[in-house]
């Protein structure tokens, strides 16, 4: 017997799933073209595994229960956020894994040896696995088991999908979306930095320096990147609506994305580095692509990876508001002086995003600078709290420790 994609859509929609993420495998294509056909269920296409966890991770923060949908070749792109993102900060997710390269099944030869370790690479960044329900009888307890698991250890979990699962559905939906190029802002363009990047982060997360502030103290969240900057922006003052990215680098943004896709009433800021927007480039594509109003994207350039000693990154040699721009920002623009910047945020604060402000920053920090002292788990806890989420806390108590056993 055979899955049938409408039963576990069903299931999964009554059990409070959604949306669904990833990047598309022959194996899901029922499963993923069900998914697409369905009104009232979301899909959201990633360009890369690692940023479909990402994005997840946000809609999860912002109370949604997702599900990340890969190939086992991808795992490799996901064991980053898995191992820095959420295993830290204890967010669970469900995965579906097909399983390439099983062992008995003729398959490409690229597929060969991730299929043979696809288990035991699971186990290894604690993620505890089962198959993939075999028929539609076994759906819902293995849905349950899944749900279970994620409420006592608050880690994800995972299905892994054998070839022909799933009964055939053919893609009926094929929808057309317009591109509309964003607008590049008239800036500033000096020969070198005016701000340091602790003035430049006081100027987006400090209430008191503009007129605006109410939009951030009341309605207003802020993401920011692993290393100095999430450092900074602890010490220049620490609030439960800032969620300070520790490890997983180059996620910010596509968490941010997450949450403000399932947060349309907040302001989402995203405090990203150059550094960090380089390493994952595709973010600015989903940005651009699902166009959540209500998100402004800061990319701090020093033009270095400060947090490991001073390295230089390729940002000179980068347009960041060009490239907002061809991936539909609504608006980006580059600023260096404290007065622009303060002016820049105002506007973009009121005024229907995605916005892009880069700020050349100066290199340095305080030598002194420390970590912020509150856990990664504290962080999640009350952002979540702050967002008013009881149906995400009546899910299960969450636990920093590991429960039960892996693959």
């Amino acid at each position: 017997m055979l899955v049938t994609s409408s039963k576990f859509i069903d299931l999964m929609t009554e059990k409070g799933f959604g949306p669904h993420i990833g990047v598309p495998c022959s194996f899901l294509k029922p499963l993923i073209n069900y998914i697409i056909d369905r009104k009232d269920v979301e899909y959201i296409v990633a360009n890369n595994e690692g940023e479909a966890v990402a994005i997840a991770s946000g809609a999860y923060l912002a109370g949604k229960r997702p599900v990340v949908m890969l190939q086992n070749s991808g795992l490799g792109n996901i064991i980053n956020p898995l191992t820095s993102l959420n295993y830290v900060f204890k967010i669970p997710l469900l995965l579906i894994v097909t399983w390439r390269g099983e062992s008995g099944l003729k398959d490409e030869p690229q597929h060969e040896l991730m299929g043979q370790i696809t288990f035991d690479l699971l186990k290894v960044v604690r993620v505890k696995c089962d198959e993939f329900p075999g028929s539609d009888d076994e759906i819902e307890e293995k849905i349950t088991d899944a749900i279970n698991y994620m409420s006592q250890t608050s880690l994800p979990y995972a299905f892994i999908m054998h070839k022909d699962t799933v009964g055939r559905y053919e893609l009926q939906t094929h929808r057309d979306v317009p591109f509309v190029r964003g607008k590049i802002l008239d800036g500033e363009d000096f020969e070198s930095p005016m701000l340091e990047r602790r003035e430049a982060i006081a100027i987006v997360a400090d209430p008191s320096l503009r007129s605006k502030a109410s939009l951030v103290q009341e309605k207003g969240l802020i993401i920011s990147t692993t290393g100095k900057i999430s450092r900074e922006l602890f010490y220049h003052e620490d609030k439960a609506n800032q969620f300070y990215v520790v490890g997983s680098m180059g996620c910010a943004s596509s968490i941010a994305l997450g949450v403000a896709l399932y947060q349309p009433e907040k302001k989402v800021i995203v405090l990203d580095g150059d550094g960090s927007a380089l390493m994952r480039m595709e973010a600015m594509v989903s940005i651009g692509h699902y166009h959540p109003s209500n998100l402004l994207h800061v990319i701090l350039d020093n033009e270095s990876h400060e947090s490991t000693g001073g390295q230089a990154t390729l940002s000179p040699t980068v347009q960041f508001t060009e490239i907002a721009a061809a991936c539909g920002y609504q608006s980006s623009v580059k600023v260096f002086s404290a007065e622009k910047l303060a002016d820049t945020i105002q506007r973009c604060l009121v005024e229907k995003g995605p916005h892009l402000i880069h700020v050349k920053v100066k290199r340095g920090s305080d030598a002194s600078l420390g970590r912020p002292t509150v856990t990664p788990v504290q962080v999640k806890e009350r952002f979540m709290k702050l967002i008013d989420l009881p149906l995400r806390q009546a899910q299960g108590k969450l636990s920093s420790e590991v429960k039960g056993s892996f693959c």
